[in-house]
């Protein structure tokens, strides 16, 4: 049903699973993969059978190890700003998903690997993961939005620590630091554990999970007015159908039945 190079895709009860797949290049994210990154997610918007995505890599060794060198040792001004804004754009559109999206980490998860975690709404990893920024030991910083997420979920000074220094923590440390949600022991718990909070998820409103998530990045973003982003959600959930069923089945002690309208 989707034909990738470099990804592997499924479906199953309604989450669509995307495994970055250079495993001998520990998933490190080259262009044609973004690429394909950026055709999977919009099967995410587009498809009424996919409910939710889990982000993830092939192998036990990375989830995605950084962008392929090959490629960044050829950039020049011009070009390395559109390489930028491309990644940028693709990030965003995950970051912006209005179905829920999580990162699956399951080993290295440096460079743009940590910026493509960063982007999903939340972060699940193994508890031998390691996350970092290390850019500037090439002479470069992120350039596909880790400057901006990883000071937004770590704060400025611990963010400021990362990427001038180019230091890998453990999933422990991303874990206290508030990287990640969750830890797991296992790549098979870590998966169950992706589908455990999706199915917690799944069972409310589609529309005001949504919108959920366009509030929380409006809270991030300088060109929108946070607050009024919420109240306009606010009165977008009261004309649904979702927001009719869900108070009848509140006040009738009955499980809801969403359809996302």
């Amino acid at each position: 049903m989707w034909k990738f190079e470099n990804l592997l895709a499924s479906i199953d009860d309604g989450v669509f699973t995307i495994s970055i797949n250079r495993e001998e290049k520990l998933n490190a994210l080259n262009v044609a993969t973004v690429d394909e990154l950026r055709r999977a997610i919009q099967n995410v918007y587009d498809s009424p059978t996919i409910k939710a995505a889990i982000i993830t890599g092939a192998g036990s060794k990375s989830f995605v190890a950084g962008a392929d060198i090959t490629e960044i040792a050829q950039l020049n001004e011009l070009n390395g700003r559109k390489f930028s804004e491309n990644g940028q754009e693709v990030f965003q559109l995950i970051e912006s998903c209005p179905k829920p999206v999580i990162a699956a980490i399951n080993g290295y998860a440096l460079g743009g690997g940590c910026e493509l975690a960063m982007a999903c709404h939340l972060r699940v990893a193994t508890s031998s993961a390691k996350f970092g920024q290390p850019e500037v030991n090439l002479g470069i910083l992120p350039g596909y939005g880790g400057t901006q997420r990883l000071s937004h979920l770590i704060g400025k000074s611990r963010a400021l620590e990362l990427l001038m220094t180019g230091d890998i923590i453990t999933a422990q440390k991303a874990l206290e630091f508030g990287l990640v949600n969750y830890l797991t022991e296992s790549p098979d718990d870590l998966m169950a554990k992706c589908k455990e909070i999706l199915g917690k998820i799944l069972s409310k409103a589609p529309l005001a999970v949504g919108m959920v998530v366009n509030c929380v990045n409006a809270a991030y973003d300088p060109e929108q007015r946070g607050y009024q982003t919420e109240a306009n959600s606010f009165a977008n959930c009261c004309k649904s159908n979702d927001f009719k069923e869900g108070t009848s089945a509140f006040l009738e002690k009955r499980t809801p039945n969403f359809q996302g309208e």
